[in-house]
C-alpha cells in the first residue's frame, strides 16, 4: 500500500515492478543465521569482520526488501548506508545492464581525465547537470563521497590563494615539493560539532562523532563550532531554539575570527543539511542561510555536503534546496544515492591548471549510466512528490504517537 498525492491510500497496482516485492518481513532464523556465522568465520580468516550483520543474497532481494543468506526477509531501512536510490533490482536498472550499447563501458574503465569517451559530455549532462543545484553548473565526478569532500577542500584553498595573491610565484611551486611555506599556506577548514565528512585523512579532521573514527591517526589543527541542538517539538520551543541557533552562530564567527588572528586562514567552512552520523541533528533553513552569509563577510568559501542528503529523499534532490539560499553554495559534494560520489562548483572554485583536481578513473562511467536512469525514474514517476507525501504521512504519525506516549508517562 501507499499514499496517493491526495493523501489516501492506493495500491501498488500501476508499479508493475513491484509485483515480486514481498508483502511482509519474514524472519526464519535467529539473526546472525548458521550460514551467516558460517561464511564470517571463513572471510574472517582474510579480514577483519567486525562490522558485519549478515551475508545477503542480493538475486533475491528486491525493492524495499533485502534478504540474506538464510532467507530472512526484512525491511530495508538501512539501505546499504543510505545509498540505495530505487530499492534492489529494480527493473529499469537491470534494462541498462542489459542494454549492448551499454557493454563496452563496463569492459572499458577509462581514465576520464584524459581519455573519455565520446558520450561523456552528454552522460554528464543528462545524468547531472539536468538535476544541478540552481546557479551551479560545473560538475567532477569523483568516486566516493570522501574523496569528494577532499577534492572540494583542494577547490577551496586553490581558490582563497588565488585571491589572496594571483598567480603562483617560483618560490611558492618550489617550496610545496618539500610541504613548506610559502607554498604550502597555513589554510584550514571550519567543521562542525557532531559533523561526518568521511574516513580519508583530510575529511577526519572536519568529522567530529567518534573516536574509533580518529584516534591514533594524526590531526591538523582545523576548527570545530557547535552545531544547534534543537528542542522538540520545534513548535513549542521556537524560541529556545531560536536562542540555540544564535548561540551557534556566533560560535561560527568567533572560530573564524580566532584563527584567523593566529595565522591560520579559514579558508572554508563544510557543513551537512542533516548530521546522519552524528545523531539525526537539523537546523532551520535560516541558520544555514546565515551562515552563508558570515561565510561571504569573512571571505571563506560555502561548501555543502550532500553526501547523505542528497539524491530525492528529503522531497528534493538537494536538501540545501529548501534553505531558499540567496547565493549558490560555492561547492556541493554528493556520493550515495547518487551512486557515483562528485561535486558542483562555481565559476570561482575551478581550477586553472590541468591535473590539480585529478586521480587515475575521476568517477566511474557505468555508475553515471545508472545515474541517468535513475533520474528518469524519479521524473517518470513523480518519486519527489510522492516521497513528500510519504514523509508528511511517517511525520504526522510520529506526532501523534509521540502525543500518546506522552499521556503515558
Amino acid at each position: 500500500m501507499k499514499l496517493s498525492s491526495s493523501g489516501h491510500v492506493r495500491k501498488y497496482a500501476s508499479v508493475n515492478y513491484l509485483k515480486n516485492e514481498p508483502k511482509k518481513p519474514d524472519v526464519k532464523t535467529a539473526i546472525p543465521g548458521p550460514k551467516t556465522l558460517a561464511l564470517t568465520e571463513k572471510l574472517g580468516k582474510i579480514q577483519n569482520t567486525g562490522a558485519i550483520n549478515f551475508f545477503v543474497n542480493y538475486e533475491k532481494s528486491i525493492g524495499n526488501y533485502i534478504v540474506d543468506v538464510d532467507d530472512n526477509v526484512l525491511l530495508d531501512v538501512f539501505t546499504q548506508i543510505s545509498s540505495i536510490p530505487l530499492g534492489y533490482n529494480h527493473p529499469r536498472f537491470h534494462d541498462v545492464m542489459k542494454n549492448s550499447q551499454n557493454l563496452s563501458h563496463f569492459i572499458n574503465r577509462p581514465a576520464l581525465g584524459i581519455f573519455p569517451s565520446a558520450d561523456w559530455p552528454d552522460k554528464l549532462e543528462r545524468a547531472l547537470l539536468s538535476i544541478a543545484p540552481k546557479g551551479l553548473k560545473h560538475v567532477t565526478t569523483m568516486a566516493c563521497g570522501a574523496c569528494s569532500n577532499e577534492q572540494a577542500f583542494k577547490l577551496m584553498f586553490t581558490a582563497y590563494q588565488r585571491r589572496k595573491r594571483g598567480e603562483p610565484t617560483e618560490e611558492e611551486k618550489e617550496s610545496c615539493v618539500y610541504n613548506k611555506e610559502p607554498g604550502c599556506p597555513d589554510l584550514v577548514i571550519l567543521g562542525f560539532d557532531g559533523a561526518f565528512h568521511g574516513r580519508s585523512m583530510g575529511c577526519l579532521n572536519v568529522t567530529h562523532t567518534k573516536w574509533i573514527h580518529k584516534m591514533d591517526y594524526p590531526h591538523m589543527d582545523w576548527p570545530c563550532a557547535a552545531f544547534p541542538k534543537l528542542k522538540y517539538p520545534l513548535e513549542e520551543n521556537v524560541e529556545e531554539n531560536k536562542q540555540e541557533e544564535a548561540r551557534c552562530l556566533e560560535d561560527v564567527r568567533r572560530k573564524i575570527d580566532e584563527y584567523n588572528a593566529r595565522g591560520k586562514f579559514v579558508a572554508g567552512l563544510i557543513v551537512e543539511p542533516i548530521q546522519g552520523e552524528g545523531g539525526d541533528n537539523s537546523a532551520s533553513a535560516d541558520f544555514f542561510c546565515q551562515v552563508q552569509a558570515i561565510c561571504k563577510e569573512k571571505g571563506v568559501f560555502f561548501h555543502v555536503d550532500e553526501v547523505q542528503t542528497g539524491g530525492g529523499s528529503t522531497g528534493t534532490i538537494w536538501q540545501h534546496e529548501q534553505w531558499n539560499l540567496p547565493h549558490p553554495p560555492d561547492v556541493v559534494t554528493f556520493s550515495k544515492k547518487m551512486l557515483t560520489g562528485g561535486f558542483y562548483a562555481t565559476d570561482e572554485l575551478l581550477p586553472r591548471e590541468a591535473y590539480r583536481i585529478f586521480n587515475t578513473w575521476m568517477g566511474d562511467p557505468t555508475k553515471v549510466l545508472l545515474l541517468e536512469e535513475m533520474v528518469k525514474v524519479i521524473k517518470d514517476e513523480n518519486l519527489l512528490s510522492q516521497v513528500k507525501v510519504t514523509g508528511e504521512y511517517l511525520r504526522s504519525n510520529l506526532n501523534e504517537l509521540q502525543v500518546n506516549l506522552d499521556k503515558l508517562w
